[in-house]
């Protein structure tokens, strides 16, 4: 018997202590399980606040006029238009919408309800099993939780959809003003082209208006002399004969006084003035100066000599008269030779400097004459 109970002890006392075991451990997963819960409680608390508990007003509309009249050269004041967004759901665009406030302590007890009570505070049984869904559990409050995220899923996924077709809708916009833009582009150049022509005629207008005016003044002058001439000729009408008479006079006149300048020329040039001495014939060859300026549409230069040069063609002293001598003109080539271009005749001096003004000899011309040739005596 004392053995009996001795065993009975022992096996009482391990029963103990497994018993001690094990509600330890379930302590510590007790207060695994509360933080648990109290983690949840507190994340489905905040989800709730993110989620919208009100669905927008649908009645809400927008309108974005486009003009679709054609673009035509002509002024339209009323153009006919189409709203964009006729179709669009403006209500998608709504915010701010109110959320679940889940942070009360009645909700927070309600969230923590897992099985539907009695006015008595007694579970209700559904058979043999706790009933958990009902007022005042926390599915309930998870069921309305789930249907608003599940709204609000989609309404995103129609704020997506309306997205795409804006997307849509706003290539074809752009690509109808990338379409118009090189036209609009054209059109201004065109434009400014047309006023900066038209800006050149008015120029051109009024300068040709102040000819015109001018050309008007010279046509009246002109008329006035044209009748004043017709006078004059009325009047000479009468005096032909004698102007006639006069007429062979003068040019009998003319002759003789040309015979005599060519006599007094000969004299001057090839002879000179007794009293000052006899002009030189000819120079020693060699380069005698250059050409300062040359007019070859009229045909005559203005040649500087050297002083030696001088002094050859009018003595030591330079007291005698221009030599009617020719020289030679050449121009260097660049290579270390000289080009002929021409002769040219001394005709006259300009007085106190080495500057003689000469007659451009056509027959002998290579090259027109210019600045810098070099003139020569063979």
């Amino acid at each position: 018997m004392n053995k009996a109970l001795h065993v009975f002890i022992y096996f009482f006392l391990v029963l103990a202590g497994v018993a001690l075991y094990f509600e330890s451990e379930l302590n510590a997963k007790r207060e695994l399980l509360v933080d648990r819960n109290r983690l949840q409680e507190d994340y489905f608390v905040k989800i709730a606040g993110t989620i919208e508990c009100e669905d927008p007003p649908k009645d809400m509309t927008a309108e974005i006029k486009k003009d679709i009249s054609p673009v035509k050269a002509e002024i339209v004041d009323t153009p006919e238009t189409e709203n964009v967004l006729e179709d669009y759901k403006s209500y998608l665009e709504r915010d701010n919408l109110p959320t679940f406030k889940w942070e009360t302590q009645q909700i927070r007890e309600q969230l923590r309800a897992v099985y539907v009570t009695d006015d008595l505070g007694k579970i209700v049984m559904d058979g043999n099993r706790p009933l958990m869904k009902g007022k005042g559990t926390e599915d309930e409050l998870l069921s309305s939780l789930l249907s608003a995220c599940q709204n609000q899923q989609a309404k995103l996924n129609n704020t997506r959809a309306e997205l795409r077709v804006l997307h849509e809708k706003l290539e074809t916009v752009v690509d109808e003003l990338n379409k118009l833009k090189p036209v609009a582009r054209q059109d201004k150049v065109t434009i400014v082209e047309r006023d900066e022509k038209i800006a050149k005629l008015e120029g051109e207008k009024t300068e040709l208006e102040t000819q015109i005016a001018r050309i008007k003044g010279q046509i009246a002058e002109l008329n006035q002399e044209i009748v004043s001439l017709k006078d004059d000729i009325v009047a000479a009408n009468g005096e032909t004969e004698a102007a006639k008479e006069e007429l062979a006079k003068s040019q009998a006149l003319v002759e003789k006084l040309k015979k005599h300048l060519q006599t007094l020329t000969v004299q001057l040039l090839g002879k000179g003035d007794g009293a000052r001495g006899t002009a030189v014939a000819s120079v020693p060859a060699g380069d005698k100066g250059t050409i300062v300026s040359a007019d070859n549409e009229d045909m005559f230069a203005i040649v500087k000599f050297s002083p030696e040069a001088m002094r050859e063609l009018k003595g030591n002293d330079l007291s005698q008269p221009i030599p009617a001598i020719e020289f030679g003109v050449k121009r260097p080539d660049g290579k270390g030779s000289d080009v002929f271009v021409g002769k040219i005749r001394l005709r006259q001096e300009i007085a106190g400097k080495n500057y003689i003004i000469c007659d451009i000899l056509l027959n002998w011309e290579q090259d027109k004459l210019r600045k810098d040739d070099v003139i020569f005596a063979d």
